[in-house]
């Protein structure tokens, strides 16, 4: 075991699952900002902006691919011990996504609007559990 300092105390190891909490929170705060993005760039193309409608099918596109890394990392998080609710909520946001998606795709915003409200409030919500402080066991952490 490894001292901390000179009086010989152990130092404390870091939680298992800790490194790829800290990962998930990353991944997942990225896939948020660019959620977020989204009906900017949308509202963007409907005042005119007739560019932003590339920039929204880029980031359709960024949207959908972190979400599937965030469910891998949620996964390899469940895995290590850490608490199942981020695999299963990314999960959903990676099926919502799918469909979001494909409908932005076909042009029926009668549920690519609702949906993408209801992607984004999901998000909000997942990065507020994931940055509340608590350890892969859902412990509080000192700190």
């Amino acid at each position: 075991m490894e001292t901390g300092d000179r009086t010989g105390a152990p130092r404390p190891r870091p939680a298992r699952g800790r490194r790829t909490l800290t990962a998930v929170r990353m991944i997942a705060t990225l896939h948020g900002v660019v959620i977020l993005a989204q009906p900017v760039f949308a509202g963007r193309y409907l005042t005119g902006d007739y560019d932003m409608l590339a920039v929204h099918a880029l980031g359709a596109d960024l949207v959908f691919y972190l979400g599937l890394v965030q469910l891998v990392a949620s996964l390899l998080l469940w895995w290590r011990a850490g608490p199942r609710w981020p695999a299963a909520v990314s999960l959903l946001l990676a099926l919502g996504e799918t469909g979001q998606y494909f409908a932005g795709l076909a042009g029926v915003l009668d549920l690519h609007v609702p949906l993408g409200v209801a992607l984004t409030v999901l998000m909000a919500v997942t990065l507020l559990g994931l940055w509340r402080g608590r350890s892969p066991r859902g412990r509080m952490v000192r700190g």
